[in-house]
């Protein structure tokens, strides 16, 4: 046998110099105290850590980075974009506009809070970090008008909302950020149900690891992800990993940003790094896709990156993620010059354009539909229009998403009739944020519409669910059952849910299951509410096309 090779040691991800701009939130609950051997350590109260969480996580909910604003701005500034991309986009801004105001967030699922935590070795806590943190995400999500959406399992099968978004996930590690040692760095995410969903890990060979296979792989899987998780999409693909866990973990944090800094070229220490070659290349393939931005168009994907990661001769896990358009994380440090935080953009207006209808593609093209019309006339009024005609509907909607379609479902099964109200009108799928004092509604954007899917046909046929409004694309048992009973699927904009709240829905009241909370049956009403029609009642689906793989080459 060969001798082995010298000891030699990098980090499996090593990161470049931190870039961020900060802003201080406090130095209270921070000190320096002198220690043995002439070294001096930093102490932080539990109540420094638990202000920082509730400060990141109520910036996380209203503002977003400016590259990324700046990134919505380029899609309107576009001529290639397609009117589509270009009315999301611009729809995208306003919404962020009046988060930023800080009462409505820019999302109603105000998601999972995940906080991630690098300590060094010169920092002394009391030991209560995670509760410390744990109590700043309780804060935060009490005291502001966002969602709980965590559930308690009390057995196997009940479950229970906390009713107070806790759990948390909160990951610490020892080890001194950017070399250190008197310093805590932090990453806060809030992650919604759509884009956590849209996390992937395939199994796969050394056969993979080839220009053209790749392509070839990353068009079908990437295609795969729809619109469910509201693009457009900052993506991460990650290529190899110790481990599975590991290799999607990379993934989330690549999507963050929070790897940018990564050497762009491997080496012998078998560290990771960025193909920034390969993200180009991926991200014109996301351009080719005509998915665009919802709807149609170039705008699937703001920016795309790319990891690989050492991996295990037998093993080569290939991890997808994205973050949505609620693109919700900062970063944060304890130092002992203070609390920061990183500086979010307080000002989006800076980002609006002056734009007319006519730069969107003509207020003439969109369709006006009235929802006080009884079900057949709305239906018959679908019909004269094909997939991805724009619509703008003004009347009542009923609210009802998963437990109120399980019970609905139930009742069908017990041989109820269908309840009237979906009978008689149009059911978006959607679960609001709590409504702040003085508005209508609180944040009220649309939901997964793939999570429905397995009740549309036994709906439709007891006469309910005939027109759906959600976000994403739809399975083929869907098509199916629109084309045999007359039925619609529009596409509402996942992302606006802020703007939704404040400019279109004008009156909310629960109608049944109010035990429920979020998920209750509503009644809402509607004005000039922003749709499109990606199923028809012919058995056209906008997202079946767009979805089937057509590269035929390589990587050039």
């Amino acid at each position: 046998m060969s001798s082995a090779a010298a000891f030699s040691y990098s980090p499996l991800l090593p990161l470049g110099a931190d870039q961020t701009e900060y802003r201080l939130i406090t130095d209270e609950g921070v000190d320096v105290v002198n220690g043995p051997g002439g070294r001096r350590f930093l102490t932080v109260d539990p109540a420094a850590l638990t202000a920082l969480t509730a400060e990141a996580m109520h910036d996380i909910a209203h503002f977003l980075r400016p590259a990324h604003l700046a990134q919505l701005r380029s899609i309107i500034d576009d001529p290639a974009a397609s009117p589509n991309d270009r009315f999301v986009a611009l729809d995208l801004l306003r919404n962020a506009n009046i988060a930023a105001g800080g009462v409505l967030p820019m999302c109603q699922d105000t998601g999972t809070a995940i906080v991630m935590g690098k300590r060094g070795r010169h920092v002394l806590t009391d030991g209560s970090d995670e509760e410390a943190i744990a109590r700043g995400v309780y804060q935060a999500y009490t005291r502001l008008n966002l969602r709980y959406s965590q559930l308690a399992p009390i057995t196997m099968w009940e479950e229970r909302n906390t009713g107070t978004n806790l759990p948390a996930q909160i990951e610490l590690y020892a080890e001194d950020p950017g070399g250190h040692p008197d310093a805590y760095k932090f990453l806060f995410m809030a992650k919604g149900g759509g884009s956590a969903n849209k996390s992937y890990l395939y199994q796969e060979t050394k056969a993979l690891l080839n220009p053209t296979r790749m392509m070839q792989f990353l068009e079908e899987k990437l295609r795969l992800i729809g619109t469910s998780a509201c693009p457009p999409y900052h993506l991460a693909v990650v290529i190899g990993g110790t481990s599975a866990e590991h290799a999607l973990k990379t993934a989330k944090l690549a999507s963050a940003k929070y790897l940018d800094n990564l050497p762009t070229e491997g080496s012998m220490l078998a560290h990771g790094f960025r193909d920034v070659e390969l993200e180009a290349e991926v991200l014109e393939l996301t351009r080719q896709f005509g998915i665009g931005a919802q709807f149609g168009g170039r705008y699937f994907c703001h920016d795309v990156r790319v990891v690989r990661l050492p991996r295990h001769g037998a093993s080569c896990p290939v991890a997808i993620a994205v973050s949505c358009s609620a693109d919700r994380q900062a970063v944060a440090k304890i130092t002992p010059s203070g609390v920061w935080l990183e500086r979010l953009e307080t000002d989006p207006a800076r980002f609006l354009p002056d734009v007319t209808e006519e730069t969107l593609g003509g207020d003439s093209d969109v369709v006006r539909v009235d929802l006080n019309r009884p079900m057949d006339e709305i239906r018959a009024e679908l019909s004269r229009y094909p997939v991805k005609t724009r619509l703008s509907l003004t009347g009542p909607l009923v609210v009802a998403r998963d437990i109120a379609h399980a019970k609905i479902a139930e009742r069908l099964d017990a041989g109820e009739p269908m309840p009237q109200y979906l009978r008689d009108h149009a059911v978006y799928y959607a679960g609001p944020a709590k409504t702040p004092e003085g508005y209508a509604s609180g944040s009220f954007g649309p939901t997964t519409a793939g999570r429905m899917d397995a009740y549309v046909e036994k709906f439709q046929a007891a006469g309910g669910s005939q027109v759906m409004l959600a976000k994403g694309n739809r399975s083929g048992q869907v098509t199916r059952s629109c084309h045999q009973h007359g039925g619609f699927y529009l596409g509402s904009i996942g992302g606006p849910a802020a703007r939704l709240a404040q400019d279109c829905i004008r009156h909310v009241e629960v109608l049944e299951y109010p035990e429920l909370g979020m998920e209750a049956v509503w009644k809402i009403e509607v004005e000039d509410f922003p749709a499109f029609i990606v199923v028809d009642d012919k058995g056209n689906d906008f997202f079946a096309e767009v979805t089937k793989p057509v590269l035929t080459v390589g990587r050039r």
